[in-house]
């Protein structure tokens, strides 16, 4: 690799990491909660991972990639939620062409965040649902927190689902308290740490 591909590469880790602070805006109009671009691809990547054992046949590791890419040129362009949207988008595609014009690596990165927008593969149609599904238990998370516009905008989000994997987990989404992978009402674990686990 040449000093001029390092020095590329060397930026993209920093570029990288302004995404940890780039906020997405949705939760702006929601009135609850916080969350960056960074958590919100980390989150989109580990459902796209999850919907890829749901669908048989699909190419695990593109899927992973391209919910890892989707929004990376949003360190550039900033998160656009649906209200601004209706407005005007930003260059993302433009953002994205920048980024990969001194990458040794950057036309895969372009091509995969083309495919994602494109929707035409089973791929990015599975890594747009992950997006999508991303959001709507972000929204459940709110909800359980008091946000009474939470529900409705998760519903809204439900419907926005592309695949059948994807309609069954935004659906089980829906109908799970997001706290039911670590907290069991029943469990006396709660009220006493030295008791086993209840047979269930």
């Amino acid at each position: 690799m040449t000093p001029k591909n390092i020095k590329a590469v060397t930026n993209f880790v920093y570029e990288a990491g302004i995404l940890a602070k780039t906020p997405r805006s949705g939760l702006w109009f929601l009135g609850t909660g916080s969350q960056s671009v960074a958590e919100h691809l980390y989150r989109t990547t580990m459902i796209g991972y999850a919907l890829s054992h749901m669908v048989p046949k699909v190419n695990r590791d593109r899927l992973i990639f391209l919910c890892l890419v989707h929004d990376f040129a949003e360190g550039r362009t900033s998160d656009l939620n649906y209200v601004h949207q209706k407005y005007g988008r930003l260059a993302e595609a433009n953002a994205f062409s920048d980024i990969a014009q001194n990458l040794p690596f950057g036309k895969e990165m372009k091509d995969a965040y083309t495919e994602e927008q494109t929707k035409e593969t089973i791929e990015s149609k599975l890594a747009k649902d992950a997006d999508q599904i991303e959001w709507i238990a972000t929204l459940c998370e709110e909800e359980t927190k008091g946000n009474k516009k939470a529900r409705a905008w998760a519903e809204i989000a439900y419907k926005r689902l592309k695949t059948p994997a994807a309609k069954k987990l935004g659906k089980s989404l829906l109908e799970t308290h997001p706290d039911n992978w670590w907290f069991d009402e029943k469990d006396v674990w709660f009220v006493d740490r030295k008791a086993k686990k209840l047979k269930t």
